[in-house]
């Protein structure tokens, strides 16, 4: 049996911890809403990563490729990239799979079930995925750049404009 199926049956547990070790990385009260609240209009960004990791975990355990799964990473690395994480701090969570897979594994791990050589190649498979989550944050972050740039920009043309610096767009001197 494959690592995967081990993780499979087990999946319960595994998207619990990941989601505990996600929301384990706001302050405490935040922590304490993210995994009480589950309305999904009382608490939209814990439900989001709930469902989100929850069909990243599906895709991953399916063996399905990190590129494959960006559009659900997005979902949560979105949020994170505007939030005030650093971008290692943004992204620990995937790298966090590998430890959590680890204890819910323990056992096989123990017994020799799942080989080391699986166990390197599931490491690698996460890597490949935060990766992947790396150059999503990226494109957030580039896309937020974008739009804060576009902002002072207008904003200073209109600040210009209202100090009667600059014209009006095609009013030439005549």
């Amino acid at each position: 049996m494959a690592i995967e199926q081990h993780l499979v049956k087990n999946k319960k547990k595994l998207l619990r911890q990941w989601f505990d070790m996600l929301a384990g990385s706001y302050p405490l009260e935040t922590v304490r809403l993210l995994k009480k609240e589950t309305n999904q209009f009382a608490n939209p960004v814990g439900q989001t990563f709930l469902v989100a990791i929850g069909e990243i975990l599906d895709e991953f355990l399916a063996q399905n490729s990190a590129e494959a799964m960006e559009p659900l990473l997005d979902k949560v690395i979105r949020i994170r990239a505007i939030q005030d994480f650093s971008p290692s701090s943004s992204l620990a969570f995937i790298f966090g799979l590998k430890t959590i897979a680890r204890v819910v594994l323990e056992e096989e791990l123990a017994s020799g079930v799942v080989s080391r050589e699986e166990l390197s190649d599931f490491d690698r498979k996460v890597d490949g995925l935060a990766l992947c989550a790396f150059d999503v944050y990226m494109r957030c972050r580039e896309n937020l750049f974008q739009v804060r740039m576009t902002e002072v920009k207008n904003r200073t043309h209109r600040l210009l404009k209202r100090a009667e610096i600059i014209g009006e767009p095609g009013a030439g001197s005549e």
